[in-house]
């Protein structure tokens, strides 16, 4: 995750939430697509970010987790100046792959349902450390 990336597509926002890492995005005009809803595909982003980020700080794995396979169901528009957040959860850790699944909520209201296959790969990096940061 770069700035630049995050520039574009951001601001993400953070927080702790017991073992798991809530992560939010106020839906902007310019993640909005004509019907004034969040682009499917930036919903798909932060769903792959979520999983990732959210897999990464649940199963302390501190590691770059490169996306294997990300599926998901949209259920719901996700309107423009809505509140979208998510949690992951790690459905199961093997010893090179971590399969985790979200449901990403905007307002509160359930808009996609998200299942994310990652790869463990290399040492820990302390790049990579997410629970570093909510210390």
């Amino acid at each position: 995750m770069t700035e630049d990336f995050l520039a574009v597509n951001g601001p993400l926002y953070a927080r702790r939430d017991g073992n798991q890492l809530a992560l939010g995005f106020r839906v902007e005009q310019r993640h909005c697509n004509p019907a004034q809803s969040c682009h499917g595909g930036m919903l798909m982003t932060f769903a792959d970010m979520q999983l990732a980020i959210g897999a990464n700080f649940a199963g302390d794995l501190k590691r770059f987790l490169p996306t294997v396979s990300l599926t998901s169901d949209f259920l719901a528009p996700a309107p423009l100046g809505s509140w979208v957040e998510g949690r992951a959860e790690i459905a199961r850790q093997a010893r090179t792959l971590v399969f985790a699944h979200a449901l990403i909520s905007a307002d509160g209201n359930p808009v996609v349902r998200a299942n994310g296959i990652f790869q463990i790969r290399g040492e820990p990096d302390p790049r990579f450390d997410i629970r570093a940061l909510f210390a």
